[in-house]
Parts: structure tokens; C-alpha cells; sequence
């Protein structure tokens, strides 16, 4: 049983499907209407682009082109004028693939194996025999084994701001409102460009910490890194300071940045492990904002769309921290503290979150989390990224011990593998968890 129907979810199933000689049977436990929706692939304007290429969105490693091939066969290449690999497909186009990926094994038209229960899943527990995960309707599913691939937790339903993930229109936003924003990131570049889309007129106010954008997709040439080279199990000042370095000497070679920063992702995941503790929240402090702006890029069609709002002077990045919000007839009078110095007062219509998804797990919105958390088959990790896994996947619990019924996967498990939000991620997770339950299910067999 997998629980959470979004990118996380699907790739798990179809990884589990698909596996030579096994006959797994899957059942996806999704409120939303549909899979493949998730935070991510929710949105249905087709200027929302993915932030990675096309060539690299296969769900399958060992078949690298899959998704460019589906888009180019399909018709949705020609018809979104996608040129190439390098290109950056709109968002709502993978959630179609996604969809597609696994109609082979659903029992209309597949061989049965893959069931989709519309339903909010609120409680997962083990038995003797395997899990039980009790629905919001009452009704309790069975399983012999669960996967939780709920995605990112989501800002908190009494938030006073807006949705980052919600448009325009649901948000109810008027063409003339000032709008001001809470971040810099990828999310505000989506908000920014539908409300482009919609002929904008108001003011738009992004502000973070440091107003930085971030970079922008170009062609590259392929570089290898090996483990060995990396300094594993120094603090983020030494790993910077060695990636600043790497850089310089691959520039010398004539090579761009954005190699070195590609050969160090599949390492990424074992740098965050070896790295001490109190490293990892210095980390977080001082070190993400640089590293999400180069290692998570836009595609140049967002780039030359930032410049053109820019320039237009409809939007404005503002370096700072917001330190006042009051109400003032019916809009909002908040205080900036400028990173440079000195205070600035801005009235605006409406404030839209950004600001990411680093937040606390059991925020999840669905209940789950927290029933996890309270009956303790789950713990969070010590920095509240995430629930915290074993090396395999599986849950620990508040004991400490790696469940043997219960694994996760996708952003959920971001406290222990950190880049775990991009598919080319997720992916190589997903196969490595269908291989571990196919073990895990061998031994089962053994000893019954």
C-alpha cells in the first residue's frame, strides 16, 4: 500500500510493477481526483514549467529518454513546441505521464494489479500479519507492507498568508492588488508568472533574505566526481570552500559551473549523511540559500520572463525580513527591516507565501504525520525536516528501530537523504525501495 498518490507515490508503484518475475499488487491511497498531482504537478497553467529538463524526467533510470520519447510520441512535443531534450515541458504535461506510467497495470485496460482509493489515509499501523491504514471515512485497508509518499508538508491551514500553490483566481487575487511575496525561489517565479499571465497591473513585492533569483538552465557537458573526490564529513564552511574551488579549476578547463554542481547531485545524498551534525544546521542557517539557487535553476524562459516583469517595473525584489504585519482598512501595512539597513512600510492587498517547504513534517495537513508521530512508529528527525528513516527507507521509531512493515519516500525523507525533491532523485530511490521490499518479501516467504 502506498500512501500519497503524487509523483512520490506513482514512481514508487510503477518502480514495484515493474520489477522482472514479481507479481506485486499496489494500492495507492489519494484524496485528490487523479494521481500524479502532488504539490508539484497540481497546477494546470502551462506557464508553469518544470526546472529540469525534459531528457532528464524519466521515470526510469535505465531508460533515460522515457518521458522525452512519450512527449515526442504523443504529440504533446510538437504541440508545446518543445525542440529538443533540453527543453522544459509544461508541469501539467508530466502529471499526464505520470498518469500514463502506470494505466498498463490498472483493471481498466491493465492487468489489475494497481488499485486507487480516493480517500484521505489518517492513521497507519502494523499488525502481525502486516499494516492497517484506517481511511477518513472509516474504512480500514490492509496491506503487508506500507509506503508513506505523502510529499512536502504544506503551509498551515491558520497561516495568515496566502497558498504559494494556489492561482490567482482561487486566491481571489484582483488584477490591481498590490501583491507582496515571501521569497525569491522557484514558487515565486510560478506565482509572479500567472499573474503575468492574467495581465497584472498591481504591484509585486518579492522579498527575502537576500533577493536572490535563481540561476538559469544552459547546456552542459556531462562531468564525473567521484566519491573520492569529495571531502566527506567536513562541516558546510570546509564543503563550500572545496566546491567554490572545483569550480574555479572546471572554469580553467573551460568547463561551466552548473557541471560541477550536476556531478556533485548524485553525491549529494551521502555529503548530507557524513556531515556532523551541527554542520547540517549550520547548514541550513547560512549555506541553503546559495546552494538552492545554483543547484535548483529555472528554465531561460522563466529567466527572460523575470527580466521583462523586472524591467517593466511590475516586479521588485527587496532584500530583507518582514518584522510587522497590521491590518489597515481592509489591507495590510507591513514592516521591512532591509538587509542593507534601515526600515521600509509597504501597504499591500495580499501576501502570498514562498518562503519553501522546510517545514516541521506533521504539517502535513492529513492527520497521518502526527498519528505517526504520537503513537510512535515514527519520529522526527532532530532538525524537524522530516520523519526520520534507516539507510533503507524504513521508518524509525521512537525506540530508535527501523520498522519492518512501515518505509517512506519522496521529500517526507528529506531529513535523511536531503535532495530528495527532483524526480531524477526520487526515482533512483524508488527503484532501490522496490528492490528491498522484493528482499523483504523473499525473506517473509522464507521464514513462513
Amino acid at each position: 500500500m502506498i500512501v500519497g498518490g503524487g509523483a512520490s507515490g506513482v514512481l514508487a508503484a510503477a518502480h514495484l510493477l515493474r520489477l522482472p518475475g514479481r507479481r506485486f499488487e499496489v494500492t495507492i491511497v489519494e484524496p485528490s481526483e487523479g494521481i500524479g498531482r502532488g504539490l508539484a504537478y497540481s497546477t494546470d497553467d502551462p506557464g508553469h514549467l518544470l526546472n529540469t529538463r525534459a531528457g532528464n524526467m524519466s521515470a526510469f533510470e535505465d531508460d533515460p529518454q522515457h518521458f522525452w520519447r512519450w512527449l515526442a510520441e504523443s504529440g504533446h512535443a510538437a504541440r508545446a513546441r518543445l525542440e529538443g531534450p533540453f527543453s522544459f515541458a509544461p508541469r501539467v504535461l508530466y502529471r499526464s505521464y505520470l498518469c500514463d506510467l502506470v494505466r498498463y497495470w490498472l483493471a481498466d485496460g491493465g492487468d489489475g494489479r494497481l488499485r486507487i482509493v480516493r480517500e484521505t489515509c489518517t492513521r497507519i499501523t502494523e499488525t502481525p500479519r502486516g499494516v492497517a491504514a484506517t481511511l477518513s471515512s472509516g474504512i480500514v485497508e490492509t496491506a503487508d507492507r506500507a509506503i508513506v509518499a505523502i510529499g512536502h508538508a504544506l503551509t498551515a491551514k491558520h497561516s495568515p498568508y496566502d497558498n504559494a500553490w494556489s492561482s490567482p483566481d482561487e486566491l481571489g487575487i484582483a488584477d490591481d492588488d498590490d501583491v507582496l511575496i515571501l521569497g525569491t525561489g522557484l514558487s515565486m517565479i510560478d506565482n509572479v508568472a500567472s499573474l503575468h499571465r492574467r495581465g497584472h497591473r498591481g504591484r509585486i513585492v518579492a522579498l527575502s533574505r537576500r533577493a536572490l533569483l535563481p540561476r538559469v538552465h544552459a547546456p552542459t557537458s556531462p562531468l564525473q566526481l567521484d566519491t573520492a573526490d569529495i571531502p566527506l564529513g567536513t562541516g558546510p564552511a570546509y564543503f563550500l570552500r572545496w566546491l567554490r574551488r572545483t569550480i574555479r579549476w572546471a572554469q580553467t578547463e573551460g568547463r561551466d559551473w552548473r557541471e560541477v554542481m550536476d556531478a556533485v547531485r548524485p553525491h549529494a545524498s551521502t555529503i548530507w549523511d557524513a556531515m556532523p551534525a551541527d554542520g547540517r544546521a549550520r547548514f541550513l542557517r547560512h549555506g541553503r540559500t546559495l546552494w538552492d539557487i545554483h543547484r535548483h535553476r529555472m528554465p531561460p524562459e522563466m529567466a527572460s520572463l523575470m527580466d521583462e516583469v523586472r524591467a517593466s517595473g511590475l516586479l521588485t525584489l527587496v532584500a530583507g525580513r518582514l518584522v510587522e504585519r497590521t491590518g489597515e482598512n481592509g489591507r495590510c501595512r507591513v514592516a521591512i527591516r532591509r538587509r542593507a539597513g534601515g526600515h521600509e512600510s509597504l501597504v499591500v492587498d495580499r501576501i502570498i507565501d514562498c518562503t519553501g517547504v522546510l517545514r516541521r513534517p506533521e504539517a502535513d495537513g492529513t492527520g497521518l504525520v502526527g498519528s505517526l508521530l504520537a503513537s510512535g512508529t515514527a519520529r522526527e528527525d532532530t532538525l524537524g525536516l522530516g520523519l526520520d528513516v534507516a539507510a533503507d527507507c524504513a521508518l524509525v521509531d521512537r525506540a530508535g528501530l527501523p520498522s519492518r512493515r512501515v518505509f517512506a519516500v519522496g521529500p517526507v525523507t528529506k531529513a535523511r537523504f536531503w535532495e530528495i525533491t527532483a524526480v531524477p532523485d526520487i526515482r533512483a530511490q524508488a527503484r532501490r525501495l522496490a528492490t528491498r521490499l522484493a528482499d523483504v518479501a523473499d525473506a517473509a516467504q522464507a521464514e513462513a
